[in-house]
């Protein structure tokens, strides 16, 4: 039986009295692209931080058919789940390298580490010539293709990528979003949250709109790219 990668049902997030996310239900399926999407302050990053388990939440996670329910985040990872996070969170006082190689604390193959290091230089061909630099001392662009490459070296079954075109030049952009396709050519599952809606629901297999934490509206990235409340709300058309 071939599992979702990942279901989520009546997901809840809550700051104190501040209700996040309001029960959530969506699913990702082996092999696709989806994008939530939605203005600031919608409960996209606080939904993706329940999936990954750094923050509090209750409903039900399950990835590739098991549940999360009580499973720390570091745990989350060793199952297979990596995370790009909003704003990098790149260690900036380690090189470029350092970086990469705490993407992957948890491996011990060394030829596999190996291997995705080198697959990682290959989508990012400017991490390799700087891979001895610090990572304070990076572009925003260059930090943001640390971030990602950082996820992979955990070698995730699925990938989730909050903003990662947030604060960039459009030329870096594209880059990003061709690496993204990249990715799951490649078979890479993902789950992407991006304010730039017409890039992501361009290359997404499908997408959720999320307003004031609940899913309002969803369907094939196509579907939603010619939607005239998406157009009018997100796509500035």
């Amino acid at each position: 039986m071939i599992h979702p990668a990942l279901e989520v049902t009546d997901l809840k997030v809550y700051y104190g009295f501040v209700h996040a996310v309001k029960g959530v239900t969506f699913s990702v399926a082996p092999g696709e692209i989806v994008s939530l999407i939605g203005a600031n302050g919608a409960g996209k990053t606080s939904l993706l931080r329940a999936v990954s388990g750094m923050v509090q939440s209750s409903g039900q996670i399950i990835l590739d058919g098991l549940s999360l329910d009580g499973i720390a985040a570091h745990k989350r990872v060793q199952l297979g789940l990596g995370h790009s996070p909003e704003g990098r969170g790149v260690f900036q006082t380690l090189t470029v390298l350092e970086n990469l190689q705490m993407g992957a604390f948890l491996q011990t193959n060394s030829k596999k580490i190996r291997d995705k290091l080198d697959y990682c230089y290959d989508l990012f061909p400017k991490l390799r010539e700087r891979a001895k630099q610090l990572s304070g001392t990076l572009s925003g662009g260059e930090q943001q293709m640390v971030a990602i490459s950082r996820a992979l070296m955990s070698f995730p079954k699925l990938l989730i990528l909050d903003e990662p075109s947030l604060g960039l030049a459009p030329k870096i952009v594209q880059q990003i979003f061709s690496i993204i396709q990249k990715l799951n050519a490649d078979g890479m599952t993902i789950l992407l949250v991006e304010q730039n809606a017409s890039q992501a629901l361009k290359i997404s297999h499908r997408a959720h709109v999320l307003e004031t934490g609940l899913i309002t509206l969803q369907g094939s990235g196509s579907e939603l790219l010619s939607n005239d409340l998406v157009r009018q709300s997100y796509l500035g058309l």
